[in-house]
């Protein structure tokens, strides 16, 4: 980048870095930090620094807080019985933009996955039997991404709790609200069959 000023370049590889921003887009994004009002570039600055100083995983479920145990913890209206098992913390904000769900949540901070060296003792698995052992949690509800590293983290996961007398279930997969049958693929189409419920 010999043709960008050093300071611009760093910037530029700085945002390049960010999930889903390639060269272009981190162009873009410095130029308009550079163009904008300085208050406005200093904000974002300190809006990332607050964040990073502040925020931490919440000492009961891990998700992503700045107070603990982190409000979800708190609260006496959730259900004490259910814990809902997810990889990241976005996965919480999801599942709770729903408004179905009303029990806990256990964020693992990824899944299994050996080829890129992540085992049972990277993530947060110890802790949820930990709570699991404490004979409060009647469900864990795996709601592992739908795929290898997903399906692998959910069936360890199920092996450690079935001893613990927990009923563990698996979040249903297949079509989507609104799809077309003949644009969905053969596995997506083979687990909506497989799940299949009876209209009542």
């Amino acid at each position: 980048m010999w043709y960008y000023a050093e300071a611009l370049a760093r910037l530029i590889e700085a945002l390049h870095k960010l999930p889903g921003i390639g060269p272009k887009t981190a162009q873009r994004l410095a130029f308009h930090l550079l163009g904008c009002p300085e208050e406005e570039a200093l904000s974002l600055a300190r809006a990332i620094t607050e964040a990073r100083q502040q925020i931490h995983p919440c000492s009961v479920c891990a998700n992503l807080t700045d107070i603990d145990p982190c409000h979800l913890c708190r609260d006496p209206g959730r259900d004490q019985g259910v814990i809902c098992v997810v990889e990241q913390p976005r996965d919480v904000v999801a599942i709770e933009r729903t408004g179905e769900y009303r029990g806990l949540y256990h964020v693992l901070h990824g899944a299994l996955s050996p080829l890129d060296g992540i085992g049972p003792e990277d993530l947060r698995i110890d802790r949820l039997l930990a709570r699991l052992k404490q004979g409060q949690v009647r469900e864990g509800i795996l709601a592992t991404n739908p795929n290898t590293e997903g399906e692998a983290t959910a069936i360890y996961i199920a092996r450690l709790c079935r001893p613990l007398g927990v009923k563990v279930t698996r979040l249903a997969h297949g079509l989507p609200v609104g799809g077309d049958l003949e644009y969905a693929d053969e596995l997506t189409l083979g687990r909506a069959l497989a799940g299949r419920q009876e209209l009542v």
